[in-house]
């Protein structure tokens, strides 16, 4: 806007500035693959939808399970990639590969767990062994 008396400016605006950015999904950065990580440690060490039916893990058997479940699916993702292939179908791969996994993960060591205890056994007072088991 110009003031009283001066005459209108006639110059054309500054151009805007160029914003095509580049966006990728696909290869996820080191945070959030880190996140990825944690996000796991929490849900195998903390009660959770999981752990009321399988039951929670020791926070180190989260953070190793967590690590190398993240790794793999990772490589699965990676591999499986190609470079027509659009960011975010390498995406659902990762994702889909780290909940088979960690399904699997909870489920082989509930079932280490539910053998484990089957299995013991205690002398009764009469010195007759007895069997546990959870059903």
């Amino acid at each position: 806007m110009s003031s009283p008396g001066t005459p209108p400016s006639t110059e054309a605006p500054p151009p805007l500035p160029n914003f095509s950015a580049s966006f990728t999904i696909w290869p996820p950065t080191q945070r959030t693959r880190e996140a990825v990580i944690n996000r796991l440690i929490e849900t195998f060490s903390t009660p959770s939808v999981l752990s009321k039916r399988y039951g929670t893990l020791s926070l180190d058997e989260s953070s190793v399970a967590a690590s190398q479940i993240e790794a793999e699916a990772f490589s699965v993702a990676d591999a499986s990639s190609s470079p027509d292939d659009h960011s975010i179908q390498i995406l659902e791969v990762y994702s889909k590969e780290i909940s088979r996994r960690m399904i699997e993960t909870v489920k082989t060591r509930s079932h280490v767990a539910d053998d484990s205890y089957a299995t013991s056994v205690t002398a009764s007072p009469a010195g007759h062994s007895v069997a546990l088991s959870d059903s």
